[in-house]
């Protein structure tokens, strides 16, 4: 249990990324716990009407609704979530995530599992935290390549056809949070310029034309991995 400090828990990952999940799976596993995914908030809703996580980590930036709205739904529920932990990789969210009721927050991305253990620890119920912790790791998480491979790729596919200035925000906050945690920050810079572009309407075709080559160069040197 000292090793395994989260053992019995099981955790529901709101998260699109399959990159930044795969990182949270393996912090899981060295700490004992199981993890569910649901890549967007409608299957964030099936997975809640069937099983009740101890705690659930949401990605504040998803694009297929309020994140916000299902943070206030879970801390004011009856049946109280046991950690409810808001995630991002803008510090901007903080505030509005737990002003909604989160427990916590903590930027994107976790690279380690001593990182990732310390808030559920300190916030769950008395009854469900061992007895003694003996330090985690500190050693940094490398999720498998491939689950980049496909993230990448979704976004590629999501810039092919002419996007919205919605779309492409979401597609940029998607990008500059999987550049983050892969450490590219070339990717990040190239995402954050569209991003910026975007507020004033829709981006040049030369600044969408340097992200879908910045997606490809990566795809194809991934495949020679």
């Amino acid at each position: 249990m000292a090793k395994r400090p989260l053992s019995g828990q099981t955790f529901l990952a709101v998260e699109d990324s399959r990159f930044a999940c795969e990182a949270l799976r393996i912090m899981c596993q060295r700490s004992g716990a199981r993890l569910r995914r649901a890549d967007s908030l409608e299957f964030a809703a099936r997975h809640l009407r069937t099983f009740r996580p101890g705690i659930v980590l949401i990605d504040v930036g998803l694009p297929d609704g309020s994140t916000l709205a299902l943070i206030r739904e879970l801390s004011r529920s009856e049946a109280r979530i046991g950690v409810v932990r808001a995630m991002s990789g803008e510090d901007t969210f903080a505030d509005v995530a737990l002003a909604a009721g989160a427990d916590t927050f903590i930027a994107k991305p976790i690279k380690s599992v001593s990182a990732f253990q310390a808030t559920p620890l300190a916030e769950l119920p008395k009854d469900a935290r061992p007895a003694r912790v003996r330090p985690a790791s500190g050693d940094a998480i490398v999720p498998d390549r491939i689950t980049y491979r496909d993230d990448l790729s979704l976004a590629a596919d999501l810039l092919a056809s002419d996007a919205d200035v919605d779309t492409l925000n979401d597609v940029t906050d998607f990008l500059i949070g999987l550049a983050n945690r892969a450490d590219d920050p070339g990717l990040a810079d190239v995402a954050r310029d569209v991003e910026r572009a975007c507020s004033n309407g829709p981006p040049s075709a030369d600044r969408l034309q340097r992200l879908r080559t910045a997606i490809e160069d990566r795809l194809e040197t991934e495949q020679m991995v």
